[in-house]
């Protein structure tokens, strides 16, 4: 019998696979697909790292949390503050983007809708038919 894997090594992995999804988009698509995919990739991977630091949290926190911190981050290019940090900064351009576009809150909220889907099917309990009683033998 194999033993569980533990929760923040899942959300390590997946952190990691969806950095590697992002960029494989970015190398074989242009356009449209790669900026939304790019869009819905980097709420999947905020909820990584929420998951990584709260390895317990429900798959509607880590969805939620993910979610939150993508919009956040969306409406702070309102404010012109990541564009100037972006001009400086490689790393500042990835992580806080330059110039708000509406249409990345739509594509955020399908990354996060994924991460719940897929979180709330891997903790789902097996619905099996259940204890027998001696009412069933």
């Amino acid at each position: 019998m194999r033993g569980r894997v533990p929760a923040r090594a899942v959300a390590a992995g997946a952190a990691v696979v969806t950095v590697a999804a992002g960029l494989g988009v970015r190398t074989v698509t242009d356009g449209d697909l790669a900026k939304y995919a790019g869009d819905a990739l980097y709420t999947v991977l905020v909820c990584a790292l929420v998951a990584l630091c709260a390895p317990r949290a429900r798959p509607v926190v880590v969805a939620g949390a993910g979610l939150a911190v993508s919009w956040a981050v969306e409406l702070l290019q309102l404010t012109g503050a990541p564009a100037e940090l972006s001009r400086q900064s490689a790393v500042a351009r990835l992580v806080l983007g330059s110039t708000f576009n509406a249409p990345d809150l739509l594509w955020y909220a399908v990354g996060a809708a994924g991460v719940w889907a897929v979180l709330a099917a891997a903790t789902s309990r097996p619905r099996g038919p259940g204890p027998r009683t001696s009412a069933s033998r």
